[in-house]
């Protein structure tokens, strides 16, 4: 004997038996949000960026380019003592590698915080390229963390559509990011851009993810209850 289980908050509907695993506890916000790399992971990669700045300003660029890379080593190390999840750690440490090699190899400090600014715009063309193909992403990872991997909502038009705004959003504020570090990239502005990466950083992302678990939240609890209206027809 099986039992249905839906909510409105995102979450699908879940077939489970009296021997299946109990259902996770995190909410859709707090699973998008850990997929995302959270607070605490935005928090983390922003270390070593400023470690990079302060040090660069009162020392030079590469006494600011071991700080950083170690910071970032440090993080590493230290969710691995404690048995954390390392994932988010290690892209963070690989990001900051990589810049950090760049700016040592050229000798400019703004080369820094290049890789950031050329995959900004490489997340921005894959979220529109996802939304033309009608194949959004933000579906995609709603399926992965909150539908048991099931992508039954291509078949609900109005859930496509909340999808495809929601990751055009999403998008515009990798898209935003790009054209404003780096267009002070251009301009030789490394302080300014170190701050703009900071800034652009845990705001964007808070707004970002409260727009999407509103949106999500709205769609699929309509759909849930026209679903429910059908079948009880």
């Amino acid at each position: 004997m099986t039992d249905q289980e839906a909510d409105r908050s995102g979450n699908p509907t879940t077939t489970r038996s009296a021997d299946s695993p109990p259902v996770s506890e995190l909410s859709f916000s707090e699973q998008l949000s850990e997929q995302l790399g959270g607070m605490r992971g935005i928090t983390e990669s922003s270390i070593p960026v400023v470690m990079f700045i302060v040090v660069n300003i009162i020392w030079s660029l590469s006494p600011a380019l071991i700080v950083a890379v170690g910071t970032a080593f440090v993080i590493v190390v230290y969710r691995l003592l404690r048995r954390e999840a390392i994932r988010h750690a290690v892209n963070g440490l690989v990001g900051v590698g990589v810049g950090a090699l760049l700016a040592w190899r050229t000798g400019e400090a703004r080369d820094f915080y290049l890789p950031a600014i050329i995959t900004s715009f490489v997340y921005a063309a894959v979220l529109i390229g996802s939304v033309i193909a009608r194949r959004p992403v933000i579906g995609y990872v709603w399926a992965v963390i909150a539908a048991g991997g099931r992508h039954h909502w291509r078949n609900h038009p109005r859930l496509v559509r909340v999808f495809g705004w929601l990751t055009l959003m999403w998008a515009g504020v990798f898209l935003s990011r790009g054209l404003v570090q780096g267009g002070l990239y251009l301009v030789e502005r490394e302080n300014w851009l170190g701050a703009a990466r900071l800034a652009m950083g845990l705001p964007l992302y808070l707004v970002a993810l409260g727009v999407t678990v509103w949106g999500v939240r709205r769609a699929a609890g309509a759909t849930l209850e026209a679903e429910a209206a059908a079948q009880s027809r």
